[in-house]
């Protein structure tokens, strides 16, 4: 019997299954994810940033990552320098992303739920994220949530839309 979604702020004690379901949602397990996040990153994360998570019968079944520029320039990724080389963004804008949802949960507007409470979250802040521009279900979805288009980039052979957003 499935409970119902629980939708928070994620804690330390949520890194687990963060990187769990990032590791089942890999390009290399036929998901869409192309990059990983350690948990040493997304701890430091998790110290700027709220990190939503969406939790269904005490596992994690979604994640939305947020990181602030600050965190961003101490790293060096290279698809979010491409990124940010073709848009810049507002002096307090932050990166959104990467956001994933279990596979036997997607279509379920999970999503959305997790964009909502970080917009609740961090009202009134432009966010920036990548997409690859042959992902039809993401660029959907995130167009359905009000972000739109701002620029693109090419990177390892692939092409990618800069998405933006800020919403009061």
């Amino acid at each position: 019997m499935q409970k119902s979604i629980s939708i928070k702020t994620a804690t330390p004690d949520d890194l687990d299954g963060i990187i769990k379901l990032q590791e089942a949602n890999q390009t290399s397990q036929g998901g869409t994810l192309s990059g990983g996040l350690s948990a040493k990153q997304i701890e430091e994360m998790m110290t700027d940033m709220p990190q939503i998570i969406a939790v269904i019968n005490d596992e994690i079944v979604g994640f939305l990552l947020t990181t602030s520029q600050q965190v961003n320039n101490k790293r060096d990724v290279p698809i979010v320098n491409a990124m940010s080389a073709s848009y810049t963004g507002t002096e307090n804008s932050y990166i959104y992303g990467p956001i994933c949802v279990s596979k036997n949960q997607r279509g379920k507007g999970l999503a959305q739920l997790l964009f909502k409470e970080l917009l609740r979250l961090e009202p009134n802040r432009e966010g920036i994220l990548f997409i690859k521009n042959d992902n039809e279900a993401s660029l959907k979805a995130h167009e359905k949530m009000g972000m739109h288009k701002v620029s693109n980039f090419h990177f390892n052979n692939a092409d990618f839309d800069v998405f933006a957003y800020s919403f009061p």
